[in-house]
């Protein structure tokens, strides 16, 4: 439990660091991208109001007619480099779309062919701006005819390129070297609630071992009463009640020797099949008696690894739990199958009244989902978090769910 605990603790902590990072690069990232389209759209801007050219001056007028937003941040600002560095080619047609004149001293990459080619497919495709490959491009209506300016963002792209590895590369590092600091940390951090954990585990070990002194005594003045009084009801409550007790603190040992790890099983291959057969035969006659109807549908000569003992008790819970809490004249089902996930014990009663969402805490430990109906049942909240740790003991998983008033425990071994 310390470990599951534990293994808790770092997955929250893990996730939460990892939701904290996923925003900051994610956020990041985004800044980055938005400062170089604001750039290249302000390229843009400037060229088709200059007929395909920087001006010689800063004080050139940008078209009113391009809906320009304004930048998320002050991208739009251009350095006297900007010129120099930027790459892009120009392209002029006519009214009927003949080209006029070609542009390609800003660029090596691009032929005056390849050049008059691309601005064609993009003068047919009918948008007037967009991408093509890694160059952005934009159609404006001039006097003339057209103009088609063609930018090229192979160096930002590689840059957000770049940025994104870089950024995801120490995220990652940085999510890597957290993992282990909390790993290594996250004992101390629960060593609180572990602290309170051994101790109720050593109070429940001593106080069961104090306890069954006391009951024994209980028992065996029970018995000599009966010699000298002879059979009564206060003495028959007497020994359902020590009965009860014995039963509870029985429990309440074997579920901390389970928790301590003190639990020893034995891992062996065994028939599953004979020991849920001999199991629901054990209780056959309490069922009889009960007016319920205890039916089991047992795939025969199937065999597991693990602790047959325990098997048995876990089987043995499970149907004495079904007996409990199923209705009048109710109908216990215990089956046993084998599937690509591995042998499946279920354990179904009719008569539940549970909810969906109250499933899940059915293995905690003194959890009672009808707190009057346990108290006539002598149930303590004990039995299902003892079948679930003996699942687990045995490297299965256990869970439950409700079906048209049914209840079913299924148990992958």
């Amino acid at each position: 439990m310390i470990k599951q605990l534990q293994k808790k603790f770092v997955l929250i902590a893990m996730c939460s660091f990892l939701a904290v990072i996923v925003c900051i690069v994610g956020g990041i990232n985004i800044a980055v991208t938005i400062h170089e389209n604001e750039a290249t759209e302000n390229i843009l801007n400037i060229l088709s109001v200059n007929d395909g050219k920087f001006p010689k001056n800063d004080n050139h007028t940008e078209p009113k007619d391009f809906n320009k937003r304004k930048p998320f941040f002050d991208f739009s600002m251009m350095t006297e480099e900007t010129p120099f560095e930027t790459r892009f080619f120009t392209v002029m047609v006519d009214l009927d779309n003949n080209m006029i004149q070609l542009d390609t001293g800003h660029i090596a990459a691009v032929s005056s062919d390849e050049a008059e080619s691309i601005a064609l497919e993009m003068l047919n495709s009918g948008s007037n701006s967009g991408s093509y490959g890694s160059y952005k491009y934009r159609i404006t209506e001039q006097s003339y005819g057209k103009l088609i300016v063609f930018v090229d963002r192979s160096n930002q792209l590689k840059t957000l390129s770049t940025y994104l590895i870089w950024s995801c590369s120490i995220g990652a590092i940085s999510l890597l070297i957290v993992f282990i600091l909390v790993s290594l940390l996250s004992r101390r951090a629960i060593k609180p609630v572990i602290e309170n954990m051994e101790k109720q585990k050593q109070f429940i070990t001593d106080a069961g071992h104090e306890i069954k002194t006391p009951l024994a005594i209980i028992s065996a003045n029970a018995d000599v009463l009966e010699l000298d009084t002879g059979k009564s009801e206060w003495i028959d409550s007497i020994r359902n009640q020590t009965k009860r007790l014995n039963s509870l603190v029985k429990s309440l040992l074997e579920l901390s020797k389970v928790d301590e790890g003190k639990s020893t099983l034995n891992m062996c291959m065994f028939s599953i099949s004979d020991t849920i057969e001999h199991a629901v035969e054990d209780f056959q006659p309490i069922a009889k008696k009960l007016d319920k109807t205890l039916v089991s549908e047992i795939t025969p000569q199937l065999s597991i690894k693990g602790d047959s003992e325990s098997i048995a008790r876990l089987t043995g819970i499970l149907i004495d739990n079904a007996l409990k809490y199923s209705d009048k004249n109710g109908t216990i089902k215990v089956t046993l199958t084998r599937n690509s996930r591995g042998t499946i014990l279920a354990v179904s009663n009719t008569g539940c009244t549970l909810k969906q969402n109250e499933l899940s805490r059915l293995f905690d430990r003194f959890y009672r989902a009808d707190s009057s109906r346990s108290r006539e049942t002598g149930g303590y909240g004990i039995g299902l978090s003892l079948a679930k740790a003996i699942v687990e003991a045995n490297k299965g998983k256990i869970s439950a769910k409700v079906d048209d008033g049914i209840i079913t425990f299924k148990a992958i071994l």
